[in-house]
């Protein structure tokens, strides 16, 4: 026996299913994302971070609405575009930018500078024996890594909760110092701006010192930090500043410049001005 079709039977056809977002687009493209190597290796995060012991971080390449963000003049005029992009980019969301250290932060800007305009990055610099501007273009691809190190000349150790140690030389005292962040340096910038006008301009070591140390001989109170600082001999700051240096993971790119007015021949770290996401300005 035949088989009778619905209209046959008396049966209700259904009616077609509503095209949905996907059918109504014919082109389907999620950007693609990169893992950067951390200078850091995941060491100087506390433990319970995201980034605690993880030598990659995943971020996605630059897209239109990055640019959207990197060109918005109420993020421009209040310092928060790149930190906005920074967020956008990474694709953990529970990770903030302000929560990186400032050497995976710069990693994390030249991967994604290459993937937007390429590796190539054309700037203005001046020459630091004469003065003279002049165009010159650098390598984002030609990049050094400094990672993380204790150092037993210095003293210096790292503990379990990701900062560093080390024994001041002059006073003796026992120093807990961490590395500092995204939010930190920010923090430090909008300081040194508003006390520009002042006569505290120049506390450009101090208040990193105050905002870096952890505890001075196991006193976290930043009364007693704060009074340390602003009383620090010079052989104990000096210390402090390449205990740093050799804790401090980092990324930089230098070319070798040569002055086509002097001559003078130097190399130059690539400068993160503000024509480093806007290339055409």
């Amino acid at each position: 026996m035949s088989k009778r079709n619905n209209l046959e039977s008396g049966a209700v056809p259904q009616a077609e299913a509503p095209p949905t977002e996907s059918t109504l687009s014919p082109l389907q493209f999620v950007a693609p994302t990169e893992f950067v190597e951390l200078p850091s290796n995941g060491v100087g995060y506390p433990e319970g971070h995201p980034l605690c012991g993880k030598d990659t971080i995943e971020i996605r390449f630059m897209t239109a609405k990055d640019e959207d963000i990197l060109s918005s003049r109420a993020l421009l005029k209040k310092g928060l575009a790149v930190e906005r992009f920074m967020d956008n980019i990474i694709v953990d969301k529970s990770l903030k930018a302000s929560q990186i250290l400032v050497g995976d932060r710069n990693a994390m800007l030249i991967a994604a500078r290459i993937s937007g305009y390429g590796a190539d990055y054309e700037t203005q610099v001046g020459c630091p024996s004469c003065g003279e501007k002049e165009h010159f273009t650098f390598d984002l691809n030609n990049k050094t890594v400094d990672e993380s190190r204790v150092n037993d000349k210095l003293n210096l150790t790292k503990n379990e909760d990701g900062n560093f140690v080390t024994k001041m030389p002059l006073s003796n005292f026992t120093l807990v110092f961490k590395l500092l962040t995204g939010e930190d340096e920010s923090y430090l910038s909008q300081l040194t701006l508003k006390k520009s006008k002042t006569k505290d301009a120049d506390a450009l070591f101090s208040d990193q010192y105050k905002r870096m140390i952890v505890s001075i001989e196991g006193h976290t109170e930043r009364k007693v930090i704060n009074h340390y600082v602003n009383n620090m001999p010079t052989l104990d700051s000096r210390h402090l500043r390449a205990c740093y240096s050799e804790a401090t993971p980092s990324v930089t790119v230098t070319e070798k410049f040569v002055c086509s007015s002097c001559n003078h021949e130097e190399d130059m770290e690539v400068p993160f001005t503000a024509d480093f996401f806007w290339p055409d300005r």
